[in-house]
């Protein structure tokens, strides 16, 4: 049993043959497709803000809003020039990478609380905005969202998703096993040992919030794709602290752990909705639970979570130095 919960390929095999097979295990049903396609969106989101926080180091109690910004860029540019879903789901992912930028820049010389705040700010103010720039957002009413005659079949969107979703997956682990990656380690375990051995700090720090971003609108563009309608409702500001909540139950810094905490907190609402207002318990106790039994989250009970890049306290001062030694020689940013 236990080489079996740590064999990772098996695990990504299973799962892969268990997407594939979904519309068939429940009968083409459309309810629990839309779960399933929104356990995805969920998935992308929480790896993304995982890079930012877990990775990275850095808070973020505002990446709701890049899902806003997603799914707001796909129901425009579809509605207004009819581009194409190949051309606008990348758009709907680098409008909201630059979006990314234009926070990221001024956020490198914050940290902790007031990081915190400010990016709380941020996902305050852009359902708000969208709310209230009716000419273009249709306001109140919000926007439709058709997709292309070749994919109008749920069936066939769901695929879609699903490998984009996978491919995802793919370049996430890859970005975290980079150069790239392992200096975002570095910044999170010191910023001065880091910045002492060649790593460029604001570089680094602005580069996580672009991909961060980046993911989270294909997410949202997705979205909006499948619902075929996108509100200034959509996501809140407590859509932000689920995407939180979703990493420290899953596993902080752990691309698996993302995926775990994203999809639990998404079938939770479907076995609590019968009981009004016992969902957001459940949810506050999960996380309460996870924190005191297992902080380093469910991930944990598995052995492919023990990585490289899993934060460990050093055992002397000097270690936080000599842990971005190597990745020194792999970057110089």
């Amino acid at each position: 049993m236990k080489q079996l919960l740590g064999n990772k390929k098996a695990w990504v095999g299973l799962l892969i043959l268990f997407a594939l097979a979904f519309p068939m295990l429940v009968g083409n049903s459309g309810y629990f497709m839309t779960l399933f396609v929104l356990a995805c969106v969920y998935v992308i989101a929480a790896m993304a803000l995982n890079l930012l926080v877990g990775f990275g180091g850095q808070i973020s109690v505002g990446n709701a809003a890049f899902l806003v910004i997603g799914g707001y860029t796909v129901a425009i540019l579809a509605g207004k020039y009819n581009l194409p879903i190949w051309l606008l789901l990348p758009l709907s992912g680098v409008v909201t990478g630059v979006i990314g930028l234009v926070i990221g820049l001024p956020a490198v010389r914050l940290s902790g609380h007031f990081l915190a705040v400010a990016t709380l700010g941020f996902g305050l103010s852009v359902p708000q905005i969208v709310l209230n720039w009716d000419t273009v957002t249709n306001g109140y009413s919000g926007l439709s969202v058709t997709r292309p005659a070749f994919l109008s079949s749920d069936i066939q969107f769901f695929y879609v998703v699903v490998l984009i979703t996978l491919l995802i997956i793919w370049v996430m682990n890859n970005i975290v096993k980079s150069g790239l990656g392992r200096a975002f380690v570095a910044i999170r375990d010191s910023e001065v040992a880091a910045q002492a051995n060649g790593i460029h700090i604001a570089f680094n720090k602005t580069m996580m919030f672009v991909i961060s971003a980046f993911f989270t609108g294909i997410a949202g563009g997705l979205y909006a794709y499948w619902i075929g309608f996108v509100s200034p409702d959509d996501f809140s500001i407590v859509t932000s602290l689920m995407l939180l909540a979703m990493i420290v139950v899953g596993g902080m810094a752990s691309i698996p752990g993302a995926i775990i905490g994203a999809v639990l907190f998404t079938i939770i609402p479907h076995f609590t909705n019968a009981f009004v207002g016992i969902t957001n318990i459940v949810i506050g106790l999960a996380v309460v639970l996870v924190l005191f039994f297992r902080p380093k989250g469910i991930v944990s009970l598995f052995d492919f979570a023990k990585k490289p890049h899993s934060k460990q306290e050093p055992s002397e001062p000097a270690s936080a130095s000599a842990s971005v030694k190597g990745v020194a020689r792999d970057v110089n940013l």
